[in-house]
């Protein structure tokens, strides 16, 4: 496994691939906000040592998505800090709930294949994205939050596609930046797998990103999606350190997807009304004192 800071740095890569509606600095952990599409992109990560208490800083990120109609979502890696957070939020009443592999890969000296089928651009087009969309089963009361996080990408990004006849039947996104390429949302249409279209997409992702300057590519897979696994040991990725979930869901809640499906009550989703403004510490009264603006 590598070193913490090696993890803290994919880790803030991967959070710039995927970026949130709304970010909340708290003391060194990073709080993200996104409608309640998708654990990552609202979930607490625990990136920097700081000041305050685990506890507190773990209650006021619960009165912040509580406020939000959310349930409590942190994502945990051997990074996180403090060490014995894991802990403090089982005691707290959080479960843990799946997470994923992150993998890498040693990008210089490799031989690229040639990838002609795969189409690309730099550009997010409305094609790309409702193929994605459909082949991905993303809720559509989800679609404008996904497509707002997709534009608000600042590192440089490639979408690639492969389509048979008229129809895409496959699709995935590369990230670029600081010498790394990250390669998400790869999907293929169900009536159109096991032709190579996926590894045609993450090689022709690569190449680019190599060419962009990326020494090292990196991903995220769930360890039981045999199929995907089976591709990426393929190509030469390997795990580098897992991330898991731990979960404190509000009563009545409704567990989405990644795609944001709803699948159950439990897990981090927005249950709709209003949400007021997420507060933290202030001063100025005889109590604790709560202010904070979006």
């Amino acid at each position: 496994m590598p070193e913490r800071g090696a993890i803290r740095r994919v880790e803030e890569l991967s959070q710039n691939a995927w970026p949130p509606l709304q970010t909340m600095l708290l003391d060194g952990w990073v709080l993200r906000f996104s409608d309640g599409y998708t654990k990552r992109a609202n979930s607490v990560s625990p990136l920097y040592r700081g000041m305050v208490g685990a506890e507190r800083k773990a209650s006021i990120c619960e009165e912040a998505y509580s406020t939000r109609g959310l349930d409590t979502v942190f994502k945990l890696t051997a990074a996180s800090v403090p060490a014995n957070l894991g802990r403090i939020l089982s005691e707290r009443g959080y479960r843990r709930v799946g997470g994923a592999s992150v993998q890498t890969l040693r990008l210089r000296g490799r031989t690229w294949p040639s990838t002609g089928a795969v189409e690309t651009s730099e550009v997010l087009s409305e094609r790309w994205l409702s193929a994605y969309f459909e082949m991905s089963g993303v809720d559509p009361r989800m679609r404008e939050t996904a497509r707002k996080m997709l534009l608000n990408t600042v590192p440089r990004k490639l979408f690639a596609s492969v389509a048979e006849g008229d129809k895409v039947v496959a699709c995935g996104m590369g990230v670029a930046e600081d010498a790394h390429i990250g390669i998400f949302d790869v999907v293929t249409h169900p009536d159109h797998r096991r032709r190579g279209h996926a590894r045609a997409l993450v090689l022709s992702l690569l190449r680019w990103g190599e060419q962009a300057g990326a020494g090292t590519g990196y991903l995220q897979v769930e360890p039981d999606n045999g199929p995907a696994v089976a591709l990426y040991q393929g190509i030469g990725f390997s795990e580098a350190y897992p991330y898991w979930y731990m979960v404190k869901a509000r009563p009545g809640a409704v567990e989405r997807t990644e795609a944001g499906r709803e699948i159950r009550a439990r897990d981090s989703v927005r249950h709709g009304g209003p949400a007021r403004p997420p507060q933290l510490p202030g001063r100025g009264s005889g109590r604790s004192r709560r202010l904070l603006k979006p």
